[in-house]
């Protein structure tokens, strides 16, 4: 016998197919959505531990869940966290100057800093090295205060074309403060500018509460001052390497 009825007419709902599918919608801030259930309509205003509040037109504000029955323009969305962003590039250099996103290192230009010392010469290149290629400047390093009458002889510093120095210790009555004032009476001294910081070490130029002290340690005279202060923190100073490793210590805090 036939079945009259045909096949069961609710195994095809006709309606299915025309329902509406909720898509994701990361929030952002400024978002305007309308909460379908309540007919609240506003802007995020934020979202904080899965919670969000919307602002009106007339600024009022009323908190919603994240998730599902959300509409936009009309069409089912399903509010998801705001998408994580990387870190933010930095808007600072390590000097505090303005950062110059994407800037490209100038061609060198003829004028040079030299930097007596080689932690003195890493310190500046950690604080200012950024804005130093910037502008073009190269730093070159300098061996010793000894060679500096040489140096500026080969350089010949000339209006276009000065020379900078940073000296180590340089305090009046010095060896250091005598050779820097004959380079200043010599030729190209007066495009020549020498000057230094009042520290035994450049070490000290790091403010001691980095490293958890109040003052850097006094180093009796006649021991080596690195090594003297290592010792007198704790910390390992046998050679040259744990000296060193000691210096980046110091770097990183």
């Amino acid at each position: 016998m036939a079945d009259r009825y045909g096949a069961d007419i609710l195994a095809n709902n006709p309606h299915r197919a025309r329902r509406p599918r909720s898509t994701e919608r990361p929030i952002e801030i400024g978002l305007v959505v309308e909460d379908a259930e309540t007919g609240f309509v506003g802007a995020v205003l934020r979202v904080e531990y899965g919670r969000m509040v919307l602002e009106d037109r007339n600024g009022r504000t009323k908190p919603f869940p994240v998730g599902p029955g959300y509409l936009i323009d009309g069409k089912a969305v399903i509010l998801t966290p705001p998408k994580k962003t990387g870190p933010a590039a930095p808007t600072r250099t390590a000097s505090g100057s303005v950062a110059v996103k994407g800037a490209r290192a100038k061609v060198a230009l003829p004028s040079r800093i030299y930097v007596e010392g080689r932690h003195d010469a890493e310190l500046v290149e950690q604080v200012w090295g950024e804005d130093l290629r910037i502008e073009g400047v190269v730093v070159e390093y300098l061996g010793g205060v000894d060679d500096l009458a040489a140096i500026v002889a080969e350089f010949r510093p000339e209006p276009g074309r000065r020379l900078g120095v940073l000296v180590d210790h340089l305090v009046a009555g010095s060896k250091e403060a005598r050779i820097a004032e004959a380079v200043r009476r010599g030729r190209g001294g007066e495009h020549t500018l020498v000057v230094g910081h009042p520290f035994v070490d450049i070490w000290e130029a790091v403010k001691p509460a980095r490293i958890g002290v109040v003052q850097w340690p006094v180093v009796p005279k006649g021991q080596d001052w690195k090594h003297g202060v290592c010792e007198a923190l704790g910390w390992r100073h046998r050679d040259q390497a744990d000296i060193a490793a000691a210096w980046q210590k110091i770097r990183g805090r």
